[in-house]
């Protein structure tokens, strides 16, 4: 019997890749996202007198093409280097899912920015990098380019709180 199930291509490493878990996966991903981006094309238009900066369905479009896209690369780099199936997560994965409701609590109690600060130092720390000076130029750099793009254009303000009222006042 497994003579006969070789013969016909019946062992894994020969099936078609619309098989494999890389193609299921992305597909998904994918899809769910072709149908967000069809939605945004419903979005109504605001008038020029009310728009800050850019339309409000322009920015949900921009990010699901770019998960699109970056879902496409993953999954063409995925035929070269195929998936490991671990059963266990690393605990990184688990701190990190921590780190974004310790991110919740400070960003709304405290302040958004700094929120983003302490986020980007938990996750850059955790998943690998040690050295100090780079993780607090993690923790300053990426939340002023959050804090640029949305301000600038976006047009979009923070929320207030400790270190953006110093700006905003």
């Amino acid at each position: 019997m497994n003579d006969v199930q070789k013969t016909k291509g019946a062992n894994k490493k020969s099936l078609p890749l619309f098989f494999s878990v890389a193609f299921k996966v992305i597909s998904i991903i994918v899809i769910i996202s072709c149908i967000l981006l069809y939605l945004t094309f419903t979005f109504e238009e605001v008038p020029p007198i009310l728009n800050r900066g850019i339309q409000p369905a322009t920015f949900p479009k921009a990010l699901l093409i770019l998960i699109i896209v970056l879902s496409l690369v993953v999954y063409f780099l995925s035929i070269k280097k195929p998936w490991q199936i671990d059963k266990n997560l690393p605990s990184a994965f688990y701190i990190t899912l921590a780190s974004f409701v310790i991110f919740l609590v400070v960003g709304v109690i405290l302040d958004f920015f700094l929120g983003i600060s302490i986020l980007s130092i938990l996750v850059s720390y955790f998943w690998g990098e040690r050295r100090i000076f780079y993780l607090f130029l993690v923790a300053i750099i990426f939340p002023t380019i959050v804090f640029i793009f949305f301000e600038t254009i976006l047009g979009l303000r923070f929320p207030g709180g400790i270190i953006t009222n110093l700006y905003y006042n």
